[in-house]
């Protein structure tokens, strides 16, 4: 006469377990059984005497995230199995974050494993399991991690919305090199506006700001016999989507723009052209701020 579980009423209690946790936690970023065949099988083995024991355990991982003093939400994700022995023998959990260096990952892990043979054998364990996580495991985290992700946090939204335009002048944009990195770069960044080619050059780019800054610094180290951002727009978008972005374009492209002065030696702008150009978009000021002069 012994008083070890059968495999069968071992099976039970985990069906059992099974479901309580997906009536617990409904959504799949939560809990999502990710063996649904070995689950099968285990329910099949319960419910038919003649069925032979399941070939795989049942695995399946429970999403945690403790709140984190200065981390908005971090995620602890607990990767589970179930030995057909359990709940006689304890579960198999790795808890796994981006935040988790590898050792203390291992530490984690260890002390949760820990915590389970003092508390655990013998009784369905993964509730008390994942409330241990949430309850303990922040304090594992690797601070030098969590700084940084909190700082790229902070710093990919301070970016992403602002939108940025900017006026670059030039004492002469000839070469065919340089004009076709201008319009290269701006494509590659999502960048429009307008290059003006000639003497003087004038370069205006519009886009997020991390991208403008970006096309500046590479315009920057072309050699050039002067050039300089003449003015610059920042305009603060709410929530910066896409449809924001687009909303504050002047420009739909970034085209090449020539404004030949007639009989010149096709290299001096007409600058009236550009004028009425910039007027049309919108922009007349900025001529001003280019030439100094009306260019009516």
């Amino acid at each position: 006469e012994t008083t070890e579980m059968t495999n069968r009423e071992e099976a039970e209690i985990q069906i059992s377990e099974l479901d309580l946790l997906s009536s617990m936690f409904p959504y799949e970023e939560e809990f999502i059984v990710t063996d649904q065949v070995a689950l099968a099988e285990l329910k099949h083995y319960v419910e038919n005497e003649s069925a032979e024991m399941p070939s795989s355990k049942v695995q399946f991982i429970l999403n945690v995230k403790p709140e984190v003093s200065n981390a908005s939400m971090v995620e602890f994700s607990m990767a589970c199995a179930l030995p057909f022995k359990y709940p006689t023998v304890l579960p198999e959990i790795t808890v796994r974050s981006s935040l988790l260096s590898r050792a203390q990952q291992i530490h984690l892990n260890s002390d949760l494993k820990t915590y389970l043979t003092e508390n655990c054998s013998g009784e369905p364990c993964m509730l008390s399991a994942r409330e241990w996580v949430k309850d303990h495991a922040a304090a594992y985290i690797d601070k030098e991690l969590l700084s940084s992700s909190v700082m790229t946090s902070n710093a990919t939204q301070s970016e992403d919305t602002t939108f940025t335009r900017l006026w670059i002048y030039s004492h002469h944009i000839y070469n065919k090199q340089k004009r076709k990195n201008i319009i290269d770069w701006a494509k590659e960044l999502s960048l429009s506006g307008f290059c003006m080619p000639g003497k003087p050059g004038v370069v205006c780019v519009e886009g997020l700001q991390s991208s403008c800054e970006e096309f500046w610094s590479r315009v920057r180290k072309l050699t050039w016999k002067r050039i300089l951002i003449r003015h610059r727009e920042d305009v603060s978008l709410e929530g910066g989507g896409h449809a924001e972005i687009q909303k504050q374009r002047k420009f739909s492209t970034l085209e090449e723009k020539c404004f030949d002065a007639h009989g010149a030696r096709g290299n001096h702008m007409d600058l009236g052209q550009l004028y009425r150009f910039l007027e049309e978009k919108g922009c007349a000021d900025i001529f001003q701020m280019y030439f100094g002069v009306e260019g009516h």
